[in-house]
């Protein structure tokens, strides 16, 4: 944040005034009630408003009053707002000096958007006591609001942030709220979502029921949707940014069956409890995850699940079929007072206390927004809709969070903190960056703002890339940011390049290399000014190389300008392509025969193998069809999972390497054995570039399993070879070129075990660490990074036709 400028010092009872320009998170979030009352302690005369840059006041006063008035501002603003500029003016006094009162003025709309809009926020507890009072009138009321919680990005329509620019418009306020609307005193004063039962939504449940839909309105649908979860029903209810399917999370029938409907293979489920208290048998909960889970933005927050189990009477026992095969389990607390009622409140009759709460979607799909397309969509998916009429205008995915080593690393940013943008290290040219084709997410940037979209999802999907569409026009026009340039990856199959270039329009487009921008991403949220150059460490499954293979496993020596590939793991066949991903003992096949290992019977992978498949593989590889060369770090956790036993076919992205990740944690502590990669040199692109041939650790991995060493183990030894490897390989880019900082990205750093393992060996050597703790290192984050690198280019003109 700027500071404020300092104005020249006065006599304190000078007359004053003084205009100031407050930019940042400021509107919505009971900012402008809190300047009328800081002013009128103050006994300053003035007034506020609203407007498309930001919240400017003008104060008049004495000196020394308009001073604290200005040192206050941001110090004491409220708990929603976030302050990143406060500039002043001075300006001649009025004579107004102890005499016309501070008032608020209509919000005003001319200009460019320049204010920052607040994301969806919890429940904050003064809502959530008036949820749970009888004798209060918003008591069970489901959309309980004020200017501290509520919905916001995902109701926003335009700037400045008032409710006619809000999907709150078509609700006109009863008198009671409106009274409180305009109370400056009332927490609720400019609260744009205001309602109560007499004017706000309406709550309403759609029970399937032959030949049609039963409708139950009012507080009686809440009663009735918790009767059919404890039931075994999969109910669709509808959030603050979408729908998600809810069943009960300890009835293992319901959970099986939304599993199997849902098209989810194995991919764990995350599940709502009332408190984290309800989770402490289930998990090792820390205090830094406790303060992400009871926090404003409620992500999901993964953690260990407790290895041992043991339930006291009345402990929730999640089914099995909640997360099979994970070492973790994704838990969230309730974040609005529809979640609250469903859960249920003190005194309400028993009902089920941990929820399965997952998009609404057929896996693959973006989540569902609209009411109508809710019944259509999710048809064979529900058992019933718990849904209301105040419309969802963007849609906002759970986000998903986890702890590595007391600190954040964000797997998936989207609800609660988006739309916040990112500072940057150095101003860009108002730009648009598409991001990549999994977990997409784009990134709008001008100036020292980067505003990083909503997840939005896999761009395989029509739906998806239309939702994309409505995203990008969405967050343009509350940032104001009209992009001068699209930035997109390199390679040439992604749709989102293509929409980029359906939509350049004359303005140039920039094809940023996949790993590079992972490494830019890391720069930028560190704060790096890309003078000096960091050590990059790219480990994912799929990234464009600029030798046409499929890169995952790299070393770059990259700042914003350039990149030079230093090292990366050696190229093995990629059969198949996605045929290898969904099948990781193809991955353990191909490996094997590169390392110049037999496909013996006695080993795990090639037991999994179809003996049809097995020798298709085997020709396939050897008349090199379809078989792209690749140095995936991912597809090498791929298939070293399936060559131990671990995960032979991945129903979701990463399903192998999570397992894998799961298997070495229940290693025991004491074994301290690494499998060693070698290291050589090749010349490519006129130079010396260190190769890591895995082909001794897999050798070893084989001999280690012919004797019996345990799975677990083989995992364990595996991560910390792969930490080994991240170690020397650094140590001899310091040696060559001096650099001693290293960046840790790509997803396969999603592993908090690697993760944790590589920055304790490279910070005990002295070297300089940087992680993911603001944007994903998956390609979540790839837009950042992609925005960065095109800031450095040379623009030139999209031809046209």
């Amino acid at each position: 944040m700027s500071g404020p400028q300092a104005p020249a010092a006065v006599a304190e009872d000078t007359p004053l005034r003084r205009r100031v320009t407050v930019r940042g998170v400021v509107q919505g979030v009971g900012f402008r009630p809190y300047l009328y009352g800081l002013a009128t302690e103050l006994a300053l005369a003035g007034h506020v408003i609203n407007t498309a840059e930001g919240v400017v006041v003008e104060v008049e006063g004495t000196a020394s009053a308009v001073a604290r008035f200005c040192d206050r501002i941001a110090a004491q603003a409220p708990p929603l707002a976030r302050v990143e500029s406060v500039h002043h003016r001075e300006m001649s006094p009025a004579g107004t000096v102890g005499g016309t009162a501070f008032t608020i003025l209509a919000s005003h709309s001319g200009g460019p958007a320049r204010t920052l809009v607040s994301p969806d926020c919890a429940t904050c507890a003064d809502c959530l006591a008036e949820l749970g009072d009888p004798a209060d009138r918003r008591y069970r009321h489901p959309f309980v609001n004020c200017t501290h919680c509520g919905p916001r990005f995902t109701i926003v329509t335009g700037v400045p942030y008032d409710r006619a620019h809000t999907t709150m418009a078509g609700f006109a306020m009863c008198h009671d709220c409106a009274r409180e609307y305009a109370d400056p005193a009332d927490r609720r004063f400019h609260a744009q979502p205001v309602a109560c039962p007499a004017c706000g939504p309406r709550l309403r449940l759609l029970v399937r029921q032959e030949p049609g839909l039963r409708s139950v309105e009012g507080a009686d649908s809440v009663t009735e949707a918790r009767a059919l979860l404890t039931r075994g029903a999969i109910v669709a209810v509808k959030g603050l940014g979408g729908y998600h399917l809810a069943c009960d999370a300890t009835n293992q029938a319901a959970v099986a069956l939304l599993r199997r409907r849902k098209a989810r293979g194995d991919k764990p489920f995350a599940v709502m409890a009332r408190t984290a208290d309800d989770v402490r048998h289930l998990v090792r909960l820390n205090p830094e995850e406790r303060s992400l889970l009871e926090g404003r933005a409620r992500p999901v927050v993964l953690m260990r699940r407790h290895p041992h189990l043991s339930y006291a009477a009345g402990d929730p026992r999640p089914a099995e079929a909640v997360a099979p095969g994970s070492p973790d389990l994704g838990v969230m607390l309730p974040y609005t007072p529809l979640h609250h009622l469903l859960l249920g409140l003190p005194g309400d009759p028993d009902g089920p206390r941990l929820l399965v709460m997952t998009s609404g979607n057929v896996s693959g799909e973006p989540i569902v927004t609209d009411d109508t397309e809710a019944l259509e969509r999710l048809a064979h998916l529900a058992d019933a809709w718990l849904t209301h009429d105040r419309p969802i205008h963007v849609p906002c995915d759970d986000s998903v969070v986890r702890v590595c080593d007391g600190e954040p690393l964000v797997i998936r940013r989207s609800r609660g903190y988006a739309p916040l943008p990112v500072s940057l290290p150095l101003p860009v040219r108002p730009a648009l960056a598409v991001g990549g084709d999994l977990k997409n997410a784009f990134c709008l940037g001008a100036g020292r703002r980067a505003w990083l979209s909503a997840h939005i999802g896999d761009m395989d999907d029509v739906a998806t890339q239309r939702v994309f569409e409505r995203a990008v026009a969405q967050l343009e026009s509350i940032t104001g940011v009209r992009p001068e340039s699209l930035v997109s990856d390199r390679h040439p199959g992604y749709r989102s390049v293509r929409w980029a270039d359906r939509n350049a329009v004359h303005r140039p487009v920039v094809r940023v290399q996949h790993h590079h921008a992972h490494i830019a991403a890391a720069m930028a949220e560190h704060g790096l000014d890309g003078t000096r150059p960091v050590i990059g460490v790219a480990f994912d499954g799929t990234g464009h190389g600029d030798d046409g293979a499929v890169w995952g496993g790299e070393f770059l020596l990259a700042d914003y300008d350039r990149f030079t590939r230093f090292g990366h793991l050696a190229y093995v066949p990629l059969p198949g392509g996605d045929a290898a991903v969904r099948r990781p003992y193809r991955m353990a096949l191909a490996h094997l025969r590169a390392a110049g290992i037999g496909w013996s019977d006695d080993l795990a992978c090639t037991a999994a193998c179809p003996p049809g498949e097995l020798r298709l593989l085997e020709r396939q590889l050897e008349r090199d069809l379809n078989c792209v060369p690749t140095s995936s770090m991912g597809r090498l956790f791929d298939a070293v999972s399936s060559l131990a036993g671990v995960c032979h076919h991945a129903g979701y992205e990463a399903q192998a390497a999570v397992e894998l990740e799961g298997a070495a944690l229940r290693a025991p502590a004491d074994d301290t054995t690494a499998y060693a990669f070698a290291l050589c040199e090749s010349e490519e692109t006129g130079g010396g570039v260190v190769r890591a041939d895995p082909a001794p650790v897999l050798a070893a991995i084989v001999r280690d399993l012919r004797v019996g060493v345990e799975p677990a183990l083989v995992a364990a030894r595996f991560h910390r070879g792969v930490t080994g490897l991240v170690h020397r390989v650094c140590a001899r880019a310091r040696e060559r070129h001096g650099l001693d900082t290293v960046a840790l990205t790509g997803g396969v750093f999603a592993n908090t075990l690697l993760s944790s393992a590589c920055a304790v060996a490279l910070r005990e050597d002295g070297f300089t660490v940087l992680r993911h703790h603001l944007v994903p290192p998956n390609d979540g984050g790839l837009a950042l990074g992609q925005l960065m690198v095109a800031a450095r280019a040379t623009l030139t003109p999209t031809p046209t036709d």
